[in-house]
């Protein structure tokens, strides 16, 4: 259960079909040739972007992706993937909106980094027909379900990097994600930067408080179907261990292959740790703080809880963009390290 977790993949019959549709507008687009309505905003696609080493060669948990030449036209459909290519330097001209954000789909962090709004396209069901209409020459897909099928007809319409090995069901990480997409793009010195310069944060957070060193943390949610918590391999998890938390012990011992774990009321003590921290997805943050049984909680009833009622910075820590976990530390960090005794 999860914030902007996907609920329901696209049946294969309706991927198949979409495939049908894809295959039938590429024909299309070739027999009008490749004249250049690609030309102001092909060149802008990859406008900041230094010209890298080709072709490019990225693991795929499909196998490796060569991308033969500088991509002009990047359509970011992965979780994350769209603000991954402006903090590189590029401008997806199409783009999947997850949280949704609405506008240019990316949060406040990425603000005004788009010259041009791109295409918006679906998430769990993106239109095949309208991301070929884009004539894209690279499509992200870095933080996604890892469904075949899915990525089988994408890469019909031009050369996709899907998960690596291990990514399915979300869980890849900012660094993953950027080093993958740095690599696609030609620009893997830029990745290497950008991910030092952020793991750099990390490191004087942590410094900055010891006091977080072992202390267990639960990350949860809840939307109007119930509450879940996060677990390990994923970007939350990953976020506070950074930190130096742990994760609830008791809740990683019922992970699944999925990326966050269901918890009935009746076992809502599950949510217990020295740090309690849930956001709300769909609903009032005022359904979660105000619930009796969720203040019965002992953490939450010591007063060692966190409810985000701030949308931007709740999105912020689901988003774990290597933009947006800046912004989260910036911003969480102070919440954290008052409700954390020194």
């Amino acid at each position: 259960m999860n914030a902007s977790a996907p609920r329901a993949r696209p049946s294969r019959r309706a991927s198949v079909l979409a495939a049908g549709a894809v295959a039938a507008l590429l024909v299309g687009l070739s027999a009008c040739g490749s004249s250049d309505d690609s030309g102001s905003s092909a060149s802008s696609a990859s406008e900041g972007a230094s010209a890298g080493a080709f072709p490019a060669k990225v693991a795929t948990k499909f196998g490796e992706v060569t991308v033969d030449k500088q991509p002009r036209r990047i359509v970011a459909l992965g979780w994350g993937d769209a603000e991954t290519v402006l903090a590189l330097g590029g401008q997806p001209v199409g783009a999947s909106d997850w949280l949704p954000f609405g506008g240019e789909g990316v949060g406040p962090w990425a603000k005004g980094m788009y010259d041009k709004k791109p295409e918006l396209i679906g998430t769990m069901e993106p239109e095949f027909e309208k991301i070929a209409s884009l004539q894209p020459d690279l499509i992200l897909d870095t933080k996604s379900s890892g469904d075949q099928t899915r990525y089988d007809t994408l890469k019909k319409i031009a050369p996709t990097v899907g998960v690596p090995e291990g990514g399915d069901q979300y869980k890849l990480s900012w660094e993953q994600q950027t080093t993958m997409i740095a690599a696609a793009m030609g620009v893997p010195e830029k990745g290497k930067e950008l991910i030092a310069e952020t793991e750099k944060k990390f490191e004087t957070a942590a410094k900055a408080h010891p006091e977080f060193k072992d202390k267990t943390i639960t990350v949860g949610s809840r939307t109007s179907e119930g509450f879940g918590v996060y677990v390990g391999g994923t970007g939350r998890i990953d976020f506070v261990e950074r930190l130096g938390f742990e994760n609830n012990p008791k809740a990683e011992a019922q992970a699944g292959e999925g990326f966050s774990v269901s918890v009935s009321k009746e076992n809502l003590d599950l949510l217990d740790a020295d740090l309690t921290v849930m956001a709300p997805i769909g609903i009032p943050a005022s359904d979660i703080s105000g619930d009796p049984l969720y203040k019965a909680v002992p953490s939450v009833k010591a007063g060692n809880d966190i409810v985000f009622d701030d949308k931007d910075i709740s999105q912020a820590f689901a988003t774990d963009s290597v933009l947006s976990v800046s912004y989260a530390l910036e911003k969480v960090v102070p919440l954290f390290a008052e409700k954390v005794a020194k």
